[in-house]
């Protein structure tokens, strides 16, 4: 598919790095010729320097015979614009990263009459995940598919889990619970587990289900789910807005630090169920006057990497229940989350994951579209989902009759909205939603998935 993509931000360049290894045309538009030169070199894909709203500079990059057209400059308004303008002059399908809250609570009517294929705001994103770790804080990370009906959630194994010892086969036979454990991440390895894969301490596993027996299996395993009711926010930006808008509807005590007395006063007067302090939020006498080592969660969103970091360390020193920490920079993010201190919230790569996935569908003209698609363990495992329709070549025939790739595990198929954890004997039918986990990359259809 010929891909281009308009502004090379922070977003920008996340959606090029993971669009580039999809094997698109891939063409990039941004004003700053410098910044064009060095992602050409670096990528191996074509550039043009110039307006991306204006015809002049899309006619150059040949927005008129593009299959997609991604906007994400700084600016909400130049993204709608270069949308409009890609649509009018003939891209099949027009993206818009929108991070504005006024536009994007017209979502609805944005896409119908302004002719935009699908809008991402990445802050929005990344509150809707943190929200979703917050009402299971036992887990590093969670994931939901088929609209809601299954979980993939990502826990540590600690050295005194009664996992530890136990092969795949003998979890299910003890605890009698319907959940899969369907990725095992053990130092810098990373695999697909078999039946006879045991479980090692400080193993981080990937488990499968349905919300309750997912819960069933942890509180058998000695994992309580304890719910958190308060909160401190440190960072009072876009996505201390949304999270905050999310946490006062869940009735969450929440506080919110910031240092910038102009937004606290703001907020203060959106949020007047909050507790708004005006201070830095690095500082621990601050914290500590705020409460902190009483706090459930403390979720850690100033624009500045380090100060995430070490606000999580501090927290973690002394015990805060949940730990949630913004890292913007790919090589922070996988050191950080590596030491298993906190979950870690990365905006731009969830807003490239929700385009990959989304550009990923349309590519598909053959079968089964790819609905959902998750990066798990540092992008070395895919978490997909489809739509089973009539081309799938192995309907109804049982799963241990048909020769798979290697890497391959069918983790649920849910079929008239029960949950089925598939065994050797079951088989794929048309509307089934199946969710594959996957060490090969760039699937994009169940086809894909035969030898």
């Amino acid at each position: 598919m010929k891909v281009i993509i308009i502004g090379t931000g922070k977003v920008g360049k996340a959606i090029l790095e993971h669009m580039s290894k999809e094997g698109h045309d891939l063409c990039i538009i941004d004003s700053n010729p410098k910044i064009i030169d060095d992602l050409v070199n670096r990528y191996d894909i074509s550039g043009v320097s110039g307006n991306g709203a204006s015809y002049e500079t899309q006619k150059r990059a040949g927005v008129n015979k593009a299959d997609v057209v991604i906007t994400c400059t700084s600016s909400d308004e130049v993204n709608i614009l270069a949308c409009m303008v890609a649509k009018k002059i003939g891209a099949k399908n027009t993206i818009a990263r929108i991070r504005n809250k006024d536009y994007y609570e017209q979502i609805n009517f944005m896409k119908k009459d302004l002719g935009l294929s699908m809008i991402i705001n990445p802050e929005q994103e990344a509150a809707n995940e943190i929200v979703r770790i917050l009402d299971f804080p036992q887990a590093l990370k969670i994931d939901t598919f088929a609209k809601g009906k299954i979980d993939l959630m990502e826990i540590y194994v600690n050295d005194d889990s009664p996992l530890v010892g136990l092969s795949l086969q003998m979890i299910r036979h003890h605890y009698q619970v319907q959940v899969l454990v369907c990725a095992i991440q053990r130092g810098n390895e990373v695999f697909i587990p078999s039946g006879d894969s045991v479980i090692f301490p400080k193993d981080k596993i990937n488990i499968t289900g349905n919300r309750n027996e997912i819960i069933k299996f942890l509180n058998k395993i000695g994992v309580i789910n304890t719910r958190i009711d308060s909160v401190i926010i440190i960072g009072g930006g876009k996505i201390g807005h949304y999270l905050c808008q999310k946490l006062i509807k869940n009735h969450y005590s929440l506080k919110i630090i910031e240092n910038e007395e102009k937004r606290c006063l703001e907020l203060s007067e959106l949020f007047p169920e909050a507790t708004v302090i005006c201070g830095d939020g690095t500082d621990q006498d601050v914290l500590t006057d705020e409460g902190i080592k009483l706090v459930g969660a403390l979720v850690s969103l100033t624009g500045i990497d380090e100060e995430n970091i070490i606000t999580s360390m501090y927290a973690n020193t002394i015990k805060v229940p949940k730990i949630i920490s913004k890292i913007n920079r790919d090589s922070f993010a996988k050191m950080f989350e590596t030491a298993g201190i906190a979950s870690i919230i990365t905006p731009k790569n969830i807003a490239a994951i929700r385009v990959v996935s989304y550009v990923r569908a349309l590519n598909n003209s053959r079968g089964s579209n790819v609905v959902t698609l998750y990066k798990l363990v540092n992008d070395e495992v895919e978490a997909l989902e489809f739509t089973v329709n009539s081309r799938c070549e192995y309907l109804d025939v049982p799963l241990r009759d048909v020769k798979f790739k290697k890497g391959i595990l069918f983790a649920a198929i849910i079929r008239n909205n029960e949950t089925i954890i598939p065994g050797a004997n079951d088989c794929l039918k048309t509307n089934d939603s199946v969710i594959v986990i996957t060490t090969n990359k760039f699937l994009d259809d169940l086809n894909d998935l035969l030898l």
